[in-house]
């Protein structure tokens, strides 16, 4: 732990400076999520555009993709939470739960994106002439996919959004470790902490919409 925290440290000394608006804009998203402001969305937005950039440096393939579908979910998002409301007389879009039956549904397609992208990814390299191999495809399938997930029931502001989010900070904290971006490892693991706070935050609002 000593020496993560030595690496982490001269990192710090170096960061390149997309990483580092990178960890701003990130933090900015997910706090702005948990208090359910619509300044989320262009936050997320500009770490979107920024972690292009990086994931194609790293060869995180799945990442740099799937980037692509999160920055069309930030601006549905962005409408939805604006025009989505049930009626003119509430202020903002409620939070939600999803039923039973829809849960296991989003499990089911989440599980067979994870084996479809992951077996593309690791494919990819004998399709395009001169790519090196992706970085981790499996791995990157998993917390790609499950981060689809959690952003597309992010814009419908369903609370078990929360769920799959902690999975990927969890995930995804471990693999920018092994890769050696430890400012993105240092989100994350921040993420892993907004993650349990936003859940309860979202709960307390559903609860108080409730009574």
């Amino acid at each position: 732990m000593g020496n993560f925290w030595t690496e982490v440290y001269n990192y710090a000394l170096q960061i390149d400076f997309l990483e580092f608006l990178g960890l701003v804009f990130g933090i900015l998203a997910v706090w702005y999520l948990i208090k359910q402001s619509l300044w989320t969305w262009p936050a997320g937005i500009a770490y979107i555009i920024i972690s292009f950039v990086i994931f194609w440096r790293i060869q995180l393939y799945g990442d740099f993709i799937l980037h692509i579908f999160f920055l069309i979910l930030n601006i549905y998002g962005w409408y939805y939470w604006v025009y989505g409301k049930k009626s003119k007389d509430h202020k903002e879009l409620e939070v939600t739960r999803l039923s039973l039956q829809a849960n296991l549904l989003v499990l089911l397609a989440t599980a067979v994106g994870v084996v479809v992208f992951g077996i593309f990814l690791q494919e990819l390299p004998g399709l395009i002439d001169g790519l090196e191999p992706a970085a981790l495809p499996y791995w990157d399938a998993t917390t790609s996919i499950l981060s689809v997930t959690g952003m597309w029931l992010t814009t419908r502001k369903k609370i078990e959004n929360w769920y799959y989010w902690l999975i990927v900070d969890v995930l995804a904290t471990g693999i920018y470790i092994y890769k050696g971006i430890y400012f993105y490892a240092l989100l994350y693991g921040i993420y892993i902490i907004l993650a349990v706070m936003g859940y309860l935050e979202w709960r307390r609002s559903m609860q108080n919409d409730a009574s």
